[in-house]
């Protein structure tokens, strides 16, 4: 049966460096997908870039639905603008932050119902990589 999510619905995440609402996953009725909002501020004068984290076993597909940044993955760096959407492979160390003055509003689709099991947080790219 198909299901309407409302604002309200939305479960807000404690996620690093960046505000994370959940509007769809398995806590809130989906099988096999997971939709979020998230808004990433620019970065405060003296303060640390968050690192990266990774879904080992699925992709994640991101639209930038406002501002303007950039993704750092594996790969490399790619900008991105309001109407972009980027693919990151499962398994590929990523993070988006903003390049200018306003945020960077994203939306996030990942085919799974529970992200964050599937999900690794580092607190830096040295430590992602196992490095001192």
């Amino acid at each position: 049966m198909a299901q309407i999510f409302s604002p309200a619905d939305a479960k807000a995440l404690s996620l690093p460096g960046r505000m994370s609402r959940e509007i769809v996953s398995g806590k809130l009725g989906a099988d096999n997908v997971t939709f979020r909002l998230v808004e990433i501020a620019p970065l405060a004068p003296g303060a640390t870039r968050r690192g990266p984290h990774i879904h080992p076993t699925f992709e994640e597909c991101i639209y930038v639905v406002a501002g303007a940044g950039v993704t750092e993955t594996e790969s490399g760096e790619y900008p991105v603008k309001a109407g972009d959407t980027i693919l990151i492979p499962a398994g590929e160390l990523h993070v988006s932050h903003p390049t200018g003055s306003e945020s960077l509003q994203l939306l996030c689709f990942f085919p799974t119902s529970d992200v964050g099991a599937g999900t690794k947080e580092y607190s830096s790219w040295e430590e992602a990589k196992g490095t001192p």
